[in-house]
């Protein structure tokens, strides 16, 4: 039964990560770390699939074994804040959500800008 579970949520983090990389307040990278975890308790050809994709497989890689994010991450993961930011202005979002907005993001941003890079 756990392993249906841990499925379930790594395939639902898996969609909201790819839906992440068209729509900018959803975050794309945390997703995916999260199905990699899930789908390690639950499916090795599908956690072996998600570590070796050409495109994000190498990042989760780096992150899983030493807590590396790249800078070309660090720098698409800004612009991608910067963008939401933009974003919620443009399309009028109340003041007090933008606020909580940019609290999260800065958050966020300091984070992944502490982590070490290669």
């Amino acid at each position: 039964m756990a392993r249906i579970i841990w499925m379930i949520i790594a395939g639902s983090a898996l969609g909201l990560g790819t839906l992440g990389i068209f729509l900018p307040l959803l975050p794309t990278v945390p997703f995916y770390l999260l199905a990699a975890f899930g789908f390690s308790k639950s499916s090795t050809k599908m956690h072996s699939w998600v570590l070796n994709h050409k495109v994000f497989g190498p990042d989760i890689q780096s992150w899983n074994k030493n807590r590396i994010i790249h800078r070309r991450a660090k720098l698409m993961a800004s612009a991608g804040m910067v963008g939401s930011f933009i974003l919620a202005v443009l399309l009028g979002v109340p003041l007090k959500y933008i606020a909580i907005q940019v609290v999260c993001l800065t958050l966020v941003a300091i984070f992944i800008w502490k982590q070490k890079e290669s």
